[in-house]
């Protein structure tokens, strides 16, 4: 089988929106109140409350990327090849596919255990088996769990979904066999599919795909998702560990496995000091910690005391910190310095098309879009680090052109109201006034406003609505947001992984909040599902990109490109927003951290 690769993308990480790690400029002293120093920890800080650790019950960005260093999957991105690259995690190798491409054979890799919990007769976690796949897989499925994640394999594995109605209808449980899932001996999982899926090496390596205990889940019940337990480097020793909305601590697992850092990168990696812990054993630092700040001075702030141990950069502190590809000597000489990497994402501003009236109005939302200047957003917001989205994938990914010009993403305030006239609204006479769910963080309002106040131009009235992230996502799978600014991150190299959000078939819950439905489009979706990566299916790809384009479900604002801080004390850093099981591989060195800490 082919190795999937992912070609090293272009522009940078949203989530929210997008998903990394945004910050804010101010040169204070340290303070040990926030950030924990212990030469061990790796401190880390989210922008946004972290929802739960069900692998089966959350995937958005923040709450995945903690779930990926307690769970783990059957395959990985190797941490330090470019493009990205799968490779064996939980499997003993890369699955076995059939010449059909229906069935793929995978071996698990023998000896990995569950981490220690009372879950378990003896307390010792016992070792993980194929069926135990099997089970986390149909948790998925179980329409009582109602999963988040569930649409990645949703109607693909044989079975998989008759049984689920079945188990809806109360005529079906964990024991009955699902045709599609099958474990011939104690390490080997068959699966197979309704109709070929190339997508699925790389679902198997998402956070969501990961092993769960049964043990476990029956156990906790409802509690599961604060009671993670998985075979991972780091686990929540105690329920404590985790305050809500405010702190977590991970632990090491000190019974891992032994599992070594990449003796092979990428070009470079050499060079930069990215092979020194080549063939060591894995986790080096001992603590996880995570501090939740929803604002950005803040952030900013811990980060420069050194309470994270890398951090984006604000806008409004982008020209204070950073001299053309490095930092300003004010930071650089206290040790820090800048990394820059493209993250495969775009942002945007969404319609929730169950709304009447935006539903309805294709002229209406063409002209919305018609009226919001991308170019001067990226100017006034990022800095410049961006460009103007076209469509919904990103740069380095198939299909994307940097010569495609999206006819209804170029600035024109002329045909924005030649357009609204034409929809019966001349000069936003007769239309309500929308509502706008915003981030009630900086950057959230600051977009939010910024709409309305280009929308003000074509007499389009908004009202802005403040949100945690988490009430966030209940308004989208509550069906309840009509205008929404997002941002969509790849969970695979490929691009389906972002056409997958405009599928009717995943419309809210599922990631298409925009509740978007085209029968046209869905069936040029489907028939590229069923094509491996070239020529035939990248053709098919374009014509939903048009469709999306004229439609304008979404006004594609930017694709970002990150700029972090790093502290010098950081070893084996390398940005990377596919693969999220990355705090494993980070060492923190002590003596410099002692030294450098002096200077902050």
């Amino acid at each position: 089988m082919k190795k999937l690769i992912f070609i090293a993308r272009a522009l940078s990480l949203i989530v929210s929106l997008i998903c990394g790690l945004t910050f804010q400029l101010a040169c204070t002293k340290k303070s040990a109140s926030v950030g924990e120093a212990a030469p061990s920890t790796l401190n880390l800080i989210f922008k946004v409350n972290v929802k739960g650790l069900d692998p089966a019950g959350t995937s958005d960005y923040y709450s995945a990327m903690v779930i990926a260093q307690i769970y783990e999957p059957l395959l990985t991105y190797n941490y330090l090849k470019r493009p990205l690259e799968l490779e064996p995690l939980l499997a003993a190798q890369m699955p076995k596919v059939s010449a059909d491409g229906l069935t793929y054979t995978i071996r698990i890799r023998p000896g990995v255990r569950f981490q220690n919990n009372e879950a378990f007769n003896d307390g010792v976690g016992r070792e993980v088996v194929a069926k135990d796949f099997i089970y986390s897989w149909m948790r998925m499925a179980d329409p009582r769990n109602t999963s988040e994640a569930f649409f990645v394999i949703d109607g693909k594995i044989k079975g998989l979904n008759e049984w689920a109605k079945l188990v809806g209808q109360g005529k079906a449980d964990y024991d009955t066999p699902v045709a599609g899932l099958q474990a011939p001996d104690s390490h080997t999982l068959v699966i197979r599919l309704n109709q070929p899926y190339y997508q699925l090496p790389g679902v198997l390596a998402m956070a969501s795909m990961s092993v769960v205990p049964r043990e476990a889940v029956e156990k906790y019940g409802k509690e599961f998702l604060n009671h993670p337990v998985g075979t991972g480097p780091f686990l929540l020793a105690q329920p404590s560990d985790w305050v809500r909305n405010s702190k977590m601590t991970l632990t090491k697992n000190p019974n891992f496995r032994t599992v070594t850092f990449p003796s092979v990168g990428a070009p470079g990696d050499l060079e930069a000091g990215l092979l020194r812990d080549a063939g060591k054993k894995l986790p080096f630092v001992d603590r996880v910690v995570i501090q939740e700040l929803t604002e950005e001075q803040p952030r900013w702030q811990n980060g420069l005391k050194g309470n994270s141990d890398w951090f984006e950069i604000p806008s409004d502190s982008f020209e204070g910190a950073v001299k053309g590809k490095s930092l300003q000597p004010t930071l650089a000489d206290k040790g820090m310095h800048l990394d820059i990497s493209p993250g495969p994402d775009v942002s945007y501003i969404a319609f929730n098309m169950d709304d009447p009236l935006l539903g309805k109005s294709k002229e209406l939302r063409q002209a919305m879009s018609l009226a919001f200047d991308s170019l001067s957003y990226i100017k006034t917001f990022t800095n410049g680090r961006g460009i103007p989205a076209q469509g919904p994938v990103p740069p380095g990914i198939e299909t994307y052109s940097d010569e495609y010009k999206n006819a209804f993403r170029q600035l024109d305030v002329e045909k924005a109201k030649a357009l609204l006239a034409k929809a019966g609204y001349p000069d936003g006479k007769g239309l309500p006034e929308f509502n706008f769910e915003m981030m009630s963080d900086t950057k959230g309002r600051q977009t939010a406003e910024y709409f309305a106040q280009t929308m003000q131009k074509i007499g389009v009235r908004v009202r802005l609505n403040s949100n945690s992230w988490v009430e966030l996502l209940a308004k989208f799978k509550a069906r309840k947001a009509q205008i929404f600014a997002v941002g969509w991150t790849a969970v695979y190299p490929d691009p389906q992984a972002f056409f997958m959000a405009f599928y009717s078939k995943n419309a809210s819950p599922g990631p298409n909040a925009a509740n978007f439905s085209n029968s046209k489009y869905d069936r040029i979706y489907e028939q590229a599902l069923l094509l491996p990566p070239g020529e035939k299916r990248a053709k098919l790809y374009v014509q939903l990109r048009d469709i999306l384009a004229d439609e304008c479900v979404w006004i594609f604002n930017l694709h970002r490109l990150n700029y972090r801080v790093v502290h010098g004390w950081v070893e084996n850093f390398k940005a990377n927003e596919v693969g999220l099981d990355f705090a494993k591989y980070i060492r923190i060195n002590s003596t410099k951290r002692e030294e450098l800490s002096k200077l902050l």
